[in-house]
């Protein structure tokens, strides 16, 4: 089984100031998939520079180091003054 949950294309204003090509315009996707030797589930979660479909980071992560990453995008929010929203 493979499904997509949620991806993002790229929008040119997520990209902070700069006067460089310092940042690269990257799109993701997270999705959930069983389909491995394990028949484990996992999150996958898909990270493209724009323009270089094919060639992205993709990461098969068991459900603690996705609840891992949950936390700690959630710690960052709340270290830039973000509210926890549900």
């Amino acid at each position: 089984m493979r499904r997509s949950i949620d991806d993002y294309p790229f929008d040119p204003a997520d990209l902070p100031p700069s006067d460089d090509d310092e940042f690269s315009p990257v799109s993701w996707a997270v999705a959930i998939a069983d389909d491995y030797e394990d028949a484990t589930p996992r999150v996958v979660l898909t990270i493209e520079e724009v323009g270089q479909a094919g060639y992205g980071l993709v990461a098969h992560l068991p459900p603690p180091l996705a609840r891992r990453l949950r936390a700690a995008i959630g710690d960052a929010l709340k270290e830039i003054g973000e509210a926890e929203t549900s």
